[in-house]
Formats: structure tokens, C-alpha cells, sequence
């Protein structure tokens, strides 16, 4: 018990000094996983888009497959990747191995499926009765997936704060990809891996403080900007009334 207490003091202290390689460690994971996130953003979103409003043959099945990627173990997604960017690899050349970049291209790649999946089941659940006024008022194409987006805003931010606490806290993209290396490559889930196992537990409490922390921060800020987006949208239909 001695050593529970002793570890969260250490924590506390760590925490209220500012200590240099904790936030180093802290600064480095946000910066991934946000850098991550956006990327992944960028490609989910569109991708979603083209498979929810397109027909083809074969489209359950690519839902299915974009939805059983939910649960791929990450250490395969860092194996895969590590192939793929180790000097023997096809990508060798880029040097990826080993450093953030790396880290950030692995981290994209697993949760891209997440928020794919995610978003478009955003879609599916704006009311059809929307598309069809649309097409109504003779809106075009483009006019229309704009509108069913933005009815859909609510659901795909939160799809995309999923996927950053996801990117956030995985461990075996960020080990096999970054290698855990001190002041380089080494993020909040490697150090609490690393720490724990030589008993340094004051270090670890202070970075899983940081982890949690860092979640609630990113939830409540959704929370803030989903109540001030559905604010301003009652106050211009209140006003579109007056």
C-alpha cells in the first residue's frame, strides 16, 4: 500500500513541477495523435461520403469489412506497417522507421477504419425525408451531400474525438513503429508500459494522470462545442421565425 502511496505522491510532484520529460512525453503524444486524427479526418470524411451516397455492387460487404476492422489487434496494424517502412521494405527509402512520422502514419491507418465506419453510419442516420426535400428544392449534387453533412456535423465530430482517444491510447503501433525511444519517439502509453515494468510508478501514475486527463479535456470539449453549435442553430431558426 506503502508503494501505491508513495507512487502518486511522486505523480502529484511530478505533475506540479512541470518536470521536463513528462511533459516532453505528454507534448509528443498530443502532437501525434492529433496530427493523426486531422489526417485521418481528411480522408475518413470524403471516403465515408462517397460510400454512403454511391450504389455499387459489393457495398455491404465493404461496410462489413471497413466495420470487422474495428477490432484489429494494433500490434498487427504496427506489424503490417513495420514491413511496409522497415529499410527491407517497399518504403524503406522514406525512413520512417522509428520516428514520429512513422508513428503518425500508423496511428492514421488504424483509426481511419473507426471513423469511416463511424461516420458513415452518421449518415445513414439523417432522416431520408431531408434528401428527399432536397431533391425537391433542386438542389444538386454536391448541394445536397453538403446538407445531409452538415445535419450529420453532431455524429461525425464525435466520430472523429473517437478516433483521437483511440490514436491516444494504443500502445502496439506507437511501441513497434516508434521503438519506445527516451526524448525521441517515446509517448504516454510506451512510457506507462515501460515505467511500470521497472517499478518506476511514480512516473507512470503521473503519465496515466496526464492520459486521463487529456480525454476528459478533449469530452468536454466536445460537450462545449456540440451545446454552442446546437445554440446558434435554435437561435438563427428562432430568428428565421421572428
Amino acid at each position: 500500500m506503502s508503494e501505491i502511496t508513495d507512487g502518486i505522491l511522486q505523480a502529484v510532484h511530478l505533475i506540479v513541477t512541470l518536470d521536463p520529460e513528462v511533459m516532453q512525453i505528454a507534448a509528443l503524444s498530443l502532437f501525434i495523435s492529433l496530427m493523426a486524427t486531422i489526417i485521418a479526418a481528411l480522408i475518413s470524411i470524403p471516403l465515408a461520403s462517397l460510400i454512403h451516397f454511391s450504389d455499387f455492387y459489393g457495398k455491404r460487404a465493404v461496410i462489413i469489412i471497413i466495420q470487422t476492422l474495428y477490432s484489429v489487434p494494433t500490434v498487427v496494424v504496427g506489424l503490417v506497417i513495420y514491413l511496409l517502412i522497415s529499410r527491407s521494405g517497399p518504403f524503406g527509402f522514406l525512413g520512417l522507421l522509428f520516428t514520429p512520422e512513422g508513428m503518425i502514419l500508423g496511428q492514421t491507418v488504424l483509426i481511419i477504419p473507426i471513423m469511416t465506419g463511424l461516420i458513415i453510419s452518421a449518415l445513414n442516420g439523417v432522416d431520408r425525408g431531408i434528401s428527399d426535400t432536397l431533391i425537391a428544392l433542386g438542389a444538386t449534387g454536391p448541394q445536397k451531400i453538403l446538407e445531409i453533412l452538415k445535419e450529420a456535423r453532431y455524429a461525425i465530430l464525435s466520430a472523429v474525438v473517437l478516433g483521437f482517444g483511440r490514436a491516444i491510447a494504443e500502445v502496439g503501433v506507437a511501441m513497434i513503429i516508434g521503438g519506445n525511444i527516451r526524448g525521441d519517439t517515446r509517448v504516454l502509453t510506451t512510457a506507462i508500459t515501460l515505467q511500470t515494468g521497472m517499478g518506476g510508478f511514480g512516473l507512470s501514475i503521473a503519465l496515466g494522470i496526464i492520459l486521463l486527463s487529456v480525454a476528459l479535456i478533449v469530452v468536454v470539449a466536445l460537450n462545449l462545442i456540440t451545446y454552442s453549435l446546437s445554440r446558434d442553430a435554435q437561435w438563427i431558426m428562432g430568428g428565421t421565425r421572428g
